[in-house]
This record gives C-alpha cells, structure tokens and sequence, in this order.
C-alpha cells in the first residue's frame, strides 16, 4: 500500500442549491457536447443551452420546491465522502472531495484545492454504477480540463471506471429492497410487481458503443439473482427529454401496462441512481405516485436511494483500495455483462472492452 496522501474525487452531476439556481444549472447541463452533440453543435450549443433552460426553469424550479426548494445531492454525497473518508482511515491517508459536474462544488474547485494540497496520488471514483458517456466520460473528460489547470499533470493518478456489478454494491441494492419490501406486510409476494427503474439515454448513444444498457441489465439481473423473491420484476428508463429515440419502455408506460393487467401494488428500484435526487423524490416519489394511483394501483411506494448504506460505503472503500493498490481495473468488477455472453451491440465507449485480460476472463 502506497504511504503517499491520497486524494480521492467522487464525480456526480450536481443540482441546484436554491431555486434561483436551477436555470444556470441547466445552462450547465445543456451546455455539455457529451449531452447535446450534433453536426455542427460546436456553434449551436450555447444558444440552444440558453433557450432549453430558460423554457424549462420555470417547471423545473417548482418541482424542486415540492422537495425542499433545492436538490439534497450535495448534502447526500458530503455525507457519503465522510463516511468513506472514515472507513479508508485506518488503511491510507486520505483526503475525499466531491466533483460535481454541472453545479457547486465544480469540478474545478476539486482539482484546485487538491492542487494546493499536496497530495502525492488522486483517485477518481465516479458515483455513476454503470458506465456511460453522459455521466462518467463527462466527467473524466472535465476533470482532464481542469486538473491540467490546476497543475496536477505530474501527480500519479489511478480511476474506477464502473461498478454495476461489484457484490456489495449488489448487496446495498438488496437489503434496501428487502428493508421496503417489509413494509408490504400483509401482501403476497406474487401480488407485489417489483419496477426497477434506471436513468434513461438516447437508443442512439447505445447505438454508438455505450455499455450503459447493457450493465443495467446486469446489474438487475444480479439483483434479483441475490435477491431471491418471487415477486414479479420489470426493467424501465425515466427522464426522457428532447425529440429523440430513447431506451423502452418507459416509467410511465410500465405503470399504465402493469394497472391496465390489474396489478395493485408496485415497488419502484431507482437502479442507476445512488443518493435520493430529483428524479427520484419528484419524477417517481410524487409524479409517478400520483398516475399510478389514478390508474387505480393502491400501494405504490419506492426504495430509497443508497446514499450513507453501510454496505454501500464499504463498496465505495473497496474499490478505492483496490485501485491505488494497483488491482487491474476491468478485471474483477468490470467484466461481468461484457464476458457472460455476447452483447448485441459491440460496447466500444467502455474504457477496458479492448483489454485482451477482461475478455480472456
């Protein structure tokens, strides 16, 4: 184990910090070519970014209001870098700072503060399961840009590309169902539809390489693998914007087929997200809650995010001292969808799909 300080960022999107914050966090959000990318959007993007999220902020700002009047990201990653900071304590010197991608703290401010701190070796664990361009190649890309910036090209870096399918991020996932499913008491399993629900993107973007598909259904499959219940399961994407193609079926259509066939009783799995945000205790917990109960569904509830899980910080620990003792990334938490079987689309954007150990295992 390296005796140097160790400077450990955890990615993650960000969210407005106050109403009045939610059109500029927008801008941000739109304004990323890993988001919006077109011929020629090198031209058109920042107007386009303007445009959506003064058309949208109004919306948008209310429902963050009908949560609190901010997003608790922030509040639910601090709590989480604290509880890893104190579980790598006793094995290395570390140091955790949150990067958040289109809202404060940026990543820009990590990088900086990790510049000025003398810090012998960084770690970047993005909070982003399963891999994708929008979330963690975003955010490797930026933090390139700005750790150049900072002056950090001479520090010793290491990276944790994904863990979809790493056992205890599998087990967090578990016991938080098995802790909701408790509260079903009274109802047999096999009335009970479990709908895991994942952060949708573009059919194009899967299209083009991206493994993000494909590790979503790993990791549900694992899931109820571990989990072992008898209640029926589907798999859903939400947070669909813009005209195009995305990944089906969706929340809202899974909901109205599943009360159309006279299902009563619904437990929503946010999968790919890992604190309570928006699109959870808005888009599912009131948006979601109020059509499933229109359409006649009488117990609708949801699992809460991961946020401080014991068993998900000890995720988070193990992969962080596995990467600086120099474990070969893709090799034991990467692997799993990529060499199970054949993919029908070739996950080209995956950083270690080409790394002749990963396929040979």
């Amino acid at each position: 184990m390296s005796s140097e300080r160790v400077a450990v960022v955890l990615f993650q999107l960000g969210g407005p910090d106050s109403t009045e914050a939610v059109e500029p966090f927008l801008y941000n959000l739109f304004c990323d070519p890993d988001i919006i990318d077109f011929p020629g959007a090198f031209l058109a993007r920042k107007p386009l970014a303007r445009f959506i999220a003064s058309r949208r902020s109004g919306r948008v700002a209310e429902h963050y209001r009908e949560i609190g009047g901010k997003s608790p990201i922030l509040d639910l990653t601090n709590a989480q870098a604290a509880a890893l900071r104190a579980a790598l304590a006793p094995h290395v010197e570390a140091e955790v700072f949150v990067a958040m991608r289109y809202w404060k703290p940026f990543t820009a401010d990590a990088a900086r503060s990790i510049g000025e701190g003398g810090f012998g070796r960084v770690l970047l664990l993005p909070l982003y399961p399963q891999y994708s361009k929008a979330t963690t190649l975003s955010s490797m890309r930026e933090w390139r840009r700005e750790a150049l910036r900072a002056g950090l090209a001479g520090v010793g870096e290491d990276s944790v590309c994904c863990f979809y399918n790493h056992p205890l991020y599998i087990r967090a996932l578990v016991e938080n169902i098995d802790k909701t499913l408790r509260t079903f008491d009274g109802i047999p399993a096999h009335e009970i539809d479990l709908v895991f629900s994942a952060h949708g993107v573009p059919v194009s973007q899967v299209k083009s390489g991206d493994p993000y598909k494909m590790q979503i259904e790993e990791t549900v499959r694992l899931v109820r693998g571990s989990g072992g219940w008898t209640s029926p399961g589907a798999l859903c994407y939400q947070s669909k914007f813009g005209p195009a193609e995305w990944l089906k079926p969706g929340l809202d259509a899974t909901i109205r087929r599943l009360a159309a066939a006279g299902r009563k009783n619904l437990l929503i799995v946010p999968v790919s997200f890992v604190t309570d945000h928006i699109e959870t205790l808005h888009e599912i917990d009131i948006e979601a809650r109020e059509e499933a109960h229109r359409l006649g569904v009488t117990r609708f509830d949801m699992v809460p995010g991961l946020n401080s899980s014991p068993t998900f910080i000890s995720c988070l620990a193990e992969l962080t001292l596995a990467a600086i003792r120099g474990a070969p990334a893709g090799t034991e938490t990467c692997r799993g969808a990529c060499t199970r079987t054949l993919p029908a689309v070739t996950p080209s954007l995956c950083p270690h799909w080409d790394r002749k150990d990963v396929l040979r295992r």
